[in-house]
């Protein structure tokens, strides 16, 4: 085992460039060395809960194949990799049992990581809950976010020799309100206003995990947003678009900016007044918890009062605003294989005010499009238009920096073209084809101009 001194966070002189991937959209190998069941191994055997009824069994395949993917990486020349921990592979009932073959497998990972000179940053949670702890309330219940500082620890005991830089949470928008409200990600429960209780353990577990972790070792913890900038299509629909603002981004930013859930957002979400639920010196805890702070950015969100124009339409999300009334959004060409809207100026506007609101650095930890990937030249895919989403996003943050945002890493989504969670393998973002038939991996012009761009600003 190697003890190269922890990666820690970027000092800001450079923008760092980086890929991205998830635990169980690459890794396969559900069943094998000890790993328990998580929500989305549930959620995928649900008929029609995934596009084309896939799941995630074999996926990328990457648990056998982590130092093939390890010299993909550190072809692109890249800084850092960002990879997530599957929960249920190393505690497999949530609680309890650590499963040694499973943090031996992440273990091995950092170190063919550092090998290549590529820094390893580690994702606790992006999304793949144990399915035991669903079945005791899952998010539902502050026992969950107990659970989770607990495996935290685990992870974080084995790996903070070599590892410095931590993601709690992934996107808890979508853990919380796509699994606890509009049921289209696992568990696939809909609970309607209930959804903001996952909100707040998410957000403890967060502050919990991050508190014990920094007094264990020195390390610089934060957590992974999806914000969105939030445009209303006209004036009249200021005050849903307020709404949407709340649930989208303020229920994350003001507990960790602030400790406080504001008025606007507790009109909508009254649960979170509740003193049952977030009780004394939660807030407290929750508040200046991030060392840094991840923005996920792939489209800007701009909702229009319902039925007001035929240009707008039903929200593909369902209920996944509870208590905000119903509205649709509007999407403006040109649009992504999965139907989101491209427009880099939304990133540009999302980190000026996200490291304004926060005072904290910023990484970009996700961004990147699905596209068909249809032409092939040569027996490679010539991706041209991932190639130009990428370069104007990456030129939105180089904007942002240079309006003094303290912009400090910029990571593609994704490494692989991998299993896009209720998409199953519709949809294609990755850097690298994955052939379904072998797995075999063959970058696209994407992935060549990527390691191009590295080479650039090394």
């Amino acid at each position: 085992m190697s003890h190269a001194a922890p990666s820690r966070l970027p000092d800001g002189s450079t923008l760092e460039l980086g890929t991205a991937t998830a635990s169980y959209q690459i890794e396969g190998a559900t069943t094998e060395d000890g790993r328990g069941p998580s929500i989305w191994d549930t959620f995928t055997q649900r008929p029609g809960a995934v596009r084309d009824g896939s799941d995630g069994a074999v996926a990328c395949d990457s648990y056998h194949r982590s130092e093939e993917d390890a010299d993909l990486v550190a072809g692109l020349g890249v800084d850092w990799y960002r990879f997530s921990v599957a929960w249920p592979r190393v505690v497999p009932g949530g609680t309890g049992r650590v499963e040694p073959r499973g943090l031996d497998y992440y273990d091995r990972l950092v170190d063919d990581l550092l090998a290549r000179g590529v820094k390893p940053t580690a994702t606790l949670y992006h999304w793949d809950l144990p399915q035991t702890l669903e079945d005791a309330g899952g998010w539902l219940v502050r026992e969950t976010s107990e659970a989770f500082a607990d495996y935290a620890m685990v992870v974080h005991e084995r790996l903070s020799d070599r590892v410095g830089l931590w993601a709690t949470h992934n996107e808890p928008w979508c853990a919380a309100y796509l699994g606890y409200a509009a049921g289209v990600h696992a568990p696939g429960r809909r609970e309607g206003g209930d959804a903001h209780r996952a909100a707040h353990h998410l957000m403890l577990g967060h502050a919990m995990a991050a508190e014990r972790m920094r007094a264990a070792s020195p390390c610089d913890v934060g957590i992974v947003l999806n914000l969105a900038p939030i445009w209303p299509e006209r004036p009249e629909a200021a005050g849903v678009a307020d709404g949407v603002d709340a649930l989208r981004n303020r229920v994350w930013l003001d507990p960790l900016v602030d400790g406080a859930y504001d008025a606007g957002l507790l009109s909508v979400a009254p649960v979170l007044a509740d003193p049952a639920l977030v009780r004394e010196d939660d807030l407290a805890l929750i508040q200046g918890s991030a060392d840094w702070v991840g923005i996920n950015y792939y489209t800007p969100v701009r909702p229009d009062l319902a039925g007001a124009d035929a240009a707008a339409h039903d929200h593909p999300e369902g209920q996944a605003y509870p208590g905000v009334p119903s509205f649709d959004l509007v999407v403006r060409e040109p649009v992504t294989d999965i139907g989101w809207e491209v427009e880099a100026a939304g990133l540009e506007e999302l980190l000026v005010e996200t490291a304004r609101r926060t005072a904290l650095p910023v990484l970009v930890m996700e961004n990147g499009a699905a596209y068909a990937d249809t032409a092939v030249v040569d027996g490679r895919v010539q991706d041209d238009d991932r190639v130009a989403y990428l370069r104007d996003h990456l030129a939105a943050t180089d904007r942002a920096r240079a309006a003094g945002a303290d912009v400090r890493a910029y990571v593609v989504w994704t490494l692989l073209d991998n299993f896009e969670w209720a998409e199953g393998y519709t949809k294609t973002f990755g850097l690298v084809h994955i052939d379904p038939d072998d797995q075999a991996r063959t970058p696209k012009a994407s992935y060549a101009w990527l390691a191009s761009e590295a080479r650039a600003r090394a």
